[in-house]
C-alpha cells in the first residue's frame, strides 16, 4: 500500500501546485486511480501486467471452468 500512496503522490498530487478546490482534486484522483493506475500502469506483483488484464484472464479462466 506504501507503493501506490508513493506512486499517487509522485504522478498525480505533487505536479499540480494546488488543486482549484475539491472536486477538482477529487476528480484528478479518480481519473488517476480508475483511468490509468488500475487499466494501463504494469504492476511487478502481478506479474508485470495491468489489474485489468488479471482481472480479464480471471474472468475468462472462470468461465471456462
Amino acid at each position: 500500500m506504501e507503493s501506490f500512496h508513493a506512486s499517487l503522490k509522485k504522478e498525480c498530487v505533487y505536479p499540480v501546485p494546488v488543486f482549484e478546490d475539491y472536486e477538482t482534486a477529487a476528480a484528478a484522483l479518480f481519473e488517476y486511480v480508475h483511468a490509468f493506475y488500475n487499466r494501463k500502469r504494469i504492476h511487478s506483483s502481478l506479474g508485470y501486467q495491468t489489474p485489468l488484464q488479471v482481472e480479464i484472464a480471471t474472468l475468462t479462466s472462470q468461465m471456462a471452468a
